[in-house]
């Protein structure tokens, strides 16, 4: 009987170090490769003058994934039967081939992230990789002829080139001394001593490996969440957590944007067969102008017009007292993303309905079928290679160029400074004669309101009427007053906005109604914070700041005094209870439009109307019963 053969532990220690061992020079350069990155490329791009520091996990993630890439390689690696023949066979030409391109397509992705940071302030993408998808031959040597420039080298590329260059150079100097290797007679090295070096590297590799995987799994372990997501809009609400995950590697980010467009893919495929049951039956332009405008992060308790202390306001006050505007008292959005917001909207879907939002035509197309004159002007929603994973979540499906052209007659091209010129281009387009000749118009417009920065959105020198001295709140920092100060600017300039569009329609049988996506945090409950919070639960002060909404409608004096009948309804309906995603169904009946689709349930100043239909925010707390709670 044979005898058990011993198993020196040095040695299964020591096999630790073999992939780095075995992809020396693979280890060293992806590994310098990635920590260029990491060090040149801070995002947000604006954070780089803020003192922001580079991901914080770089090393020890970094020797993990390499680590983990050189396992692979060593596992692939053909073994050389040949005693060191210099003749590769074939396995090992494959292999030299699938290393090469390896190093070709990470090199090739770190340079092309690097390059976009550089001159479009920017990584990789969503929406940067459809616009790629999109360009054509000629934009393409435009674009090269535009922005490649020897001055690309005086860049952090540069850094990229350099180690390139660096690593070619040691392949030629490896290669040669391989040559003179094969020519010398080497001394015999003591078996025993080359193992115990052995297994001191791989005790070092063990440790290291330890602390990596227990610094990144949490990291990990949120990639892999993100990775697991079926739709664009549970991509962004995952990338809206605090322990959201970190794609601090250009592949990462590519994968991602390949991931997310293939999510907006599928449902721009759903969106297009949903189009098609849209059946219209007859239209008889019951309001021959309807404007819809959208404004951004509006906290209803900050308005004057629902009983704010400061006059954010004045012009919607004024507007109410003379009785062209009617003021809803019970409105709330679907969630706190504007993404969502945007889905449930412009969707015929509503919430808790069977289904995606997807599987519902969107209301555009079906105003557009029944005779409308549609346009849609947006001062957030244009596909631009920096764009935000929230924007690319809530626009792709306004922005894929098949879907745009069944839902509008016109777009804008260009962003705005501030939302007072985007009601010039309201105005320019007004005026052209393919508009004025139409039975029907239906303009939707979607203001950047206040977003944040709030700072940034309201011109200074004109609406800089409040300030922090003018807020007895001695629990806010003075930093936080002055943030509170920029913000209820931002509302008061908002109001001349709107205020302006309204004019802009007075001549005309119109109604404008206003409401803005959710709302916003603004250190009006503890604690004081402000922007929004993406809890899991939706409690009342969630609720309460951030989806409680102003909403209201405007008749322009031809409407009112043309449909004395229909204003009499809005009137009577102002104190419902209502949420956003039904809103299609009320725009359904305004323009008369008579189709299978229309739900009279839904349409808020209906007789059908069900007020006790549940209010599902982010679908899954009534907000019916959390405001009975909260009593």
């Amino acid at each position: 009987m044979r005898g058990k053969r011993h198993i020196n532990p040095f040695v299964w220690i020591g096999r630790l170090w073999s992939p780095i061992a075995k992809n020396g020079a693979f280890f060293v350069f992806m590994f310098v490769l990635g920590w260029l990155c990491t060090q040149f490329e801070l995002m947000p791009y604006y954070l780089r003058e803020r003192g922001a520091q580079p991901y914080a996990l770089t090393l020890p993630e970094l020797f993990l994934d390499i680590y983990l890439l050189c396992v692979v390689l060593t596992l692939i690696r053909p073994h050389d039967s040949s005693g060191g023949s210099r003749f590769f066979t074939i396995h090992a030409s494959l292999f030299t081939l699938f290393r090469a391109l390896l190093y070709i397509f990470l090199y090739g992705v770190a340079l092309i992230d690097m390059f976009c940071y550089v001159r479009f302030e920017s990584t990789l993408t969503p929406t940067m990789l459809s616009l790629v998808a999109e360009t054509s031959s000629q934009e393409a040597r435009e674009f090269f002829a535009g922005y490649l420039s020897w001055d690309i080298i005086t860049t952090s590329v540069g850094w990229i080139l350099l180690l390139i260059l660096i690593h070619i150079l040691w392949t030629i100097i490896r290669w040669c001394l391989n040559k003179v290797r094969q020519r010398m007679i080497l001394p015999k090295v003591n078996n025993g001593f080359v193992i115990g070096i052995r297994a001191v590297l791989g005790g070092v590799v063990a440790w290291c490996l330890y602390t990596s995987i227990s610094q990144t799994w949490d990291n990990k372990a949120a990639i892999r969440r993100l990775f697991s997501c079926h739709t664009v809009g549970e991509v962004e609400h995952e990338l809206n957590r605090k322990d959201k995950a970190s794609l601090y590697l250009p592949v990462y980010r590519l994968a991602f944007g390949l991931y997310a467009n293939g999510l907006a893919d599928h449902q721009l495929e759903q969106l297009k067969v949903a189009s098609q049951t849209i059946q219209i039956d007859s239209c008889s332009f019951r309001v021959p102008d309807i404007v819809l405008v959208i404004g951004e992060s509006y906290n209803k308790h900050h308005s004057q017009l629902y009983g704010y202390d400061k006059p954010t306001t004045p012009r919607q006050v004024a507007m109410a007292a003379e009785g062209s505007l009617v003021p809803f008292s019970n409105v709330v959005a679907s969630w706190n993303l504007t993404s969502f917001v945007f889905k449930h909207v412009f969707s015929l879907y509503a919430v808790g309905d069977s289904g995606a939002w997807c599987d519902k035509p969107l209301f555009p197309e079906v105003f557009r079928k029944a005779g409308y004159h549609v346009t849609f002007i947006t001062n957030q929603f244009l596909p631009k290679a920096k764009e935000a994973v929230y924007d690319f979540s809530g626009g792709f499906f306004l922005n894929d160029s098949a879907l745009s052209s069944r839902l509008f007659d016109e777009r804008n091209t260009e962003l705005y400074r501030y939302d007072g010129d985007l009601v010039e281009e309201v105005s320019r387009k007004a005026g052209s004669g393919k508009w004025k000749a139409e039975s029907g118009r239906l303009t939707i417009l979607h203001l950047m309101g206040s977003h944040v920065d709030y700072q940034a959105r309201y011109p200074q020198k004109t609406f800089r009427r409040f300030t922090p001295q003018q807020y007895d709140r001695p629990e806010l920092t003075p930093k936080q007053r002055q943030t509170l100060a920029h913000y209820d600017n931002s509302l008061l300039y908002n109001d001349s906005v709107v205020k302006a569009i309204t004019d802009r329609f007075a001549d005309r049988d119109a109604l404008v109604i206003y409401m803005p996506d959710h709302g916003e945090e603004i250190f009006d409950s503890e604690p004081y914070v402000s922007g929004r919070l993406h809890n899991t639960e939706v409690d009342y002060r969630l609720a309460h700041n951030e989806m409680e909404i102003p909403f209201w409608i405007w008749g322009s004096p031809r409407y009112i005094e043309n449909h004395p009948y229909g204003w009499l309804a809005i009137q009577a309906a102002k104190d419902r209870p209502l949420m956003t995603d039904a809103l299609p169904h009320l725009l359904l009946y305004l323009g008369g439009i008579s189709t299978p689709l229309y739900r009279s349930e839904l349409n808020v100043i209906s007789p059908d109307y069900d007020m006790n239909r549940p209010r599902l925010l982010k679908g899954v707390a009534d907000y019916n019963r959390l405001i009975i709670g909260h009593r």
